[in-house]
């Protein structure tokens, strides 16, 4: 029983085999008798050979397909310096910096009253954005962005930092507050308070995102829009708009860029 049940697979198998090389040979012979060939040799021709046609248009096409894929070289993200951001959002002594610029280490408190430094963001990529409680216009807009990143980004380990630029104002338990207004989750987002030099120095010098207020004895600076993309090293590597949610989603393709890069290397 078991020879006679081993021979009949093998048979089956055999026919299975000759019946699809028979149905791919028919199929090439439609393909080759478009070819300019005599009448009188077509059959013949076919016959012979077939088979080898087939297989070379298979690995031509397959060949092809994997060199263009080969070729086309992986998206990479820019590395920005202060000499590729406008002048305004720069202080003077850095506008000519061309490379190897990063984020200063800072030390600030977030809406728990807890000490936030650059350790809390070590071997992360985090977004960045600079804005106050009391904003009337662009700022609810952006955070309601922020708070949309949130979401998007929940099952990764992306963070997200804000900075007060009315530390004066946006105290700890403002801030707390706000938070709460707003869904922050805590264990991802930071919104942070603390002396106000140290705020307008990472705003100007480090994330290169406010203007200066002239004539402002006490470091006075009109924040952006711009949410910050911030590297494992430190780098900036984008800069979007953020009260645009078409400008969000842009932002979440660049994430997935910069995490694959890591992931790759």
């Amino acid at each position: 029983m078991i020879k006679t049940t081993s021979i009949s697979k093998n048979w089956i198998s055999k026919v299975t085999f000759f019946g699809i090389r028979k149905k791919l040979k028919k199929n090439i012979f439609k393909i080759i008798n478009m070819l300019i060939l005599p009448v009188h040799m077509k059959n013949g021709f076919l016959k012979r050979y077939g088979l080898i046609i087939l297989f070379f248009i298979v690995f031509s096409v397959v060949g092809v397909s994997s060199f263009n894929y080969v070729q086309t070289p992986a998206k990479k993200l820019p590395i920005y310096s202060p000499s590729m951001v406008s002048d305004e959002l720069v202080e003077e002594d850095l506008r000519y910096v061309k490379k190897y610029h990063r984020i200063s280490d800072f030390s600030l408190l977030n809406q728990n009253g807890e000490n936030v430094t650059q350790n809390d963001y070590k071997n992360k990529i985090y977004v960045a954005d600079f804005f106050f409680t009391t904003c009337p216009d662009i700022c609810p807009i952006m955070t309601g962005n922020m708070v949309y990143l949130q979401e998007k980004l929940k099952e990764s380990d992306v963070m997200l930092a804000s900075f007060s630029v009315t530390p004066e104002v946006d105290t700890v338990e403002v801030l707390k507050s706000y938070s709460l207004e707003k869904g922050v989750d805590d264990s991802k987002w930071n919104l942070m308070t603390g002396e106000k030099k140290q705020i307008y120095d990472l705003a100007r010098k480090s994330f290169l995102v406010a203007k200066k207020i002239h004539n402002e004895k006490n470091h006075g600076m009109i924040h952006t829009e711009n949410f910050v993309l911030v590297d494992k090293e430190k780098r900036i590597r984008g800069y979007y708009d953020g009260t645009n949610k078409d400008e969000m989603i842009k932002l979440l393709d660049d994430i997935k860029i910069l995490i694959d890069s890591y992931e790759s290397s």
